[in-house]
């Protein structure tokens, strides 16, 4: 127990789960709490809370507690102390983690344990994170709804009717529930940024090679990317610090200045940028109150002295180009288990589907998609030579009820691909923007709503001062779920 520092606050156990990640870092830092306590008091709101909602896939308590007895001593020992130290976190269950079970939410590898961490989790713990476990994830990331044939689907915790988007489902409904601070999660089409709407949370998805992935079978991959979940655009911008910079086991790694994330939280202002605002990117229908809310939403920017206009950039040729090269990935990755009997039988069929489409695709579909891509990638370009930003709803609806696997339907209008509602998300990863969800207000029913900023190729500074500007001029990370 930390005996030394400032007076103790006086935090309950619920207050402190909801405290900021940097005020609780402050306070680890300060020994008015002690790393064990925090972990402890995590541990405990879990046990409550996780069964209600099944964001935790495999915890590991004892692990936890050895993590933050050494990071008490380091703190006690004074000198310099991690950019983390003491704060827990956890991993999302296609991460590898060494000792700890990663079953990529398959039946096919549901007891398997690698001995090595991902490069993202190695860093985590060099930076002094405590890891706390993994958390639910659709079977290998497909899919933005999170549910499996090992663990279940993962509730929301505003109302546990409803979905929590995926598929870093369970990372965003553990920060939204206050059963943890921080988590890792990834983005293909969306995977960080559709949760963090669904669940109340900010996401952030960075540029690819902002935080490098390894190992990684298709090393020079820059659509699949990770980055950070949490409940605050400066706790968000924390993990983001920890998380990157350049790393010679990826080929598409970039460089970082350090501490320039969170120098751009403090320093956060939009007076006298240029927002474009779009309701669809004009690609599909979206729910009459989301675009109600989210345009309501957007009034703040020009509160804060930015100019908004309605302007939307081509995006022509964007979800053809993005199944194709959709499904090169999901070829590229499991073509070879797909003359096992039991891949087949185990495996989602949304997987295995991919994987089948991919292989229809000729080589001129896939040389089409590619020269698609440079085009869309180019328009937005040189769109941003007009703009600062680009705003739209992160998702045309709000969650949708827990057992469905995917909407069928938006507003009225049938959807033909179990993707097609996400593709205010997908689009964007495909020109490599980097893009961030924050919360901007309730549905009737009380479910979160997200915005989404897209900012120029590798701003992701500029990008959370912006969103930072947008939080302390609407907060609303104050507003807790009913759950618990």
């Amino acid at each position: 127990m930390v005996k030394e520092g400032r007076e103790k606050v006086n935090l309950s156990p619920e207050d402190l789960c909801f405290t900021p990640a940097l005020e609780l870092r402050d306070m680890l830092w300060h020994k008015i709490i002690s790393p064990v306590e925090v972990v402890q008091t995590f541990l405990g709101r879990i046990e409550k809370i996780n069964p209600k909602i099944n964001a935790y896939c495999t915890l590991v308590p004892e692990m936890a507690l050895e993590s933050a007895r050494k990071a008490e001593s380091e703190i006690m020992r004074g000198g310099e102390i991690g950019l983390l130290t003491g704060l827990p976190v956890a991993i999302k269950d296609i991460t590898m983690t060494a000792g700890i079970r990663t079953t990529f939410g398959s039946k096919l590898y549901e007891n398997f344990v690698s001995d090595v961490d991902a490069l993202v989790v190695e860093r985590l713990k060099k930076a002094g994170a405590v890891i706390l476990g993994k958390t639910n994830t659709p079977e290998f990331g497909a899919g933005a709804s999170t549910f499996n044939k090992v663990f279940g689907l993962t509730r929301n915790p505003w109302d546990t009717a409803f979905t929590v988007g995926g598929s870093s489902g369970g990372a965003a409904a553990a920060v939204a529930a206050g059963i943890l601070p921080l988590a890792q999660g990834g983005d293909l089409g969306g995977s960080l940024r559709t949760p963090a709407s669904f669940c109340g949370v900010v996401g952030l998805r960075p540029a690819p090679g902002r935080v490098p992935v390894y190992p990684n079978m298709l090393n020079w991959d820059d659509l699949d990317v990770q980055g950070p979940i949490a409940r605050t655009v400066g706790d968000t911008a924390l993990l983001l610090e920890a998380m990157s910079g350049n790393d010679n086991r990826s080929p598409v790694s970039l460089p970082g200045e350090r501490g320039e994330f969170l120098r751009a939280v403090k320093d956060s202002g939009v007076k006298h940028l240029r927002f474009a605002w779009s309701d669809n990117l004009n690609l599909i229908p979206v729910d009459k109150e989301i675009l109600q809310i989210t345009r309501l939403a957007i009034d703040t920017f020009g509160r804060l002295g930015g100019e908004v206009v309605e302007d939307t950039p081509d995006f022509s040729g964007v979800k053809e180009a993005a199944l194709i090269l959709r499904g090169l990935r999901f070829v590229s990755l499991y073509q070879d288990q797909m003359d096992d009997p039991e891949f087949k039988r185990l495996v989602n069929p949304l997987v295995t589907g991919n994987i089948e489409q991919g292989l229809k695709y000729s080589i001129r579909d896939v040389a089409w998609a590619h020269q698609q891509r440079s085009e869309i990638w180019d328009r937005l370009r040189k769109f941003f030579d007009s703009y600062d930003f680009l705003l739209t709803p992160t998702t045309p609806i709000p969650p949708f009820p827990a057992e469905a696997q995917y909407p069928t339907e938006i507003g009225g209008q049938s959807i033909e691909h179990y993707i097609d509602w996400v593709w205010l998300t997908y689009a964007i990863s495909v020109t490599g923007s980097p893009a961030i969800s924050v919360p901007c207000g309730w549905t009737k029913k009380g479910l979160p709503v997200g915005l989404q900023i897209i900012a120029p190729y590798r701003a992701e500074a500029a990008l959370l001062r912006a969103a930072a500007a947008y939080e302390s001029a609407a907060p609303w990370a104050d507003k807790k779920p009913p759950i618990g």
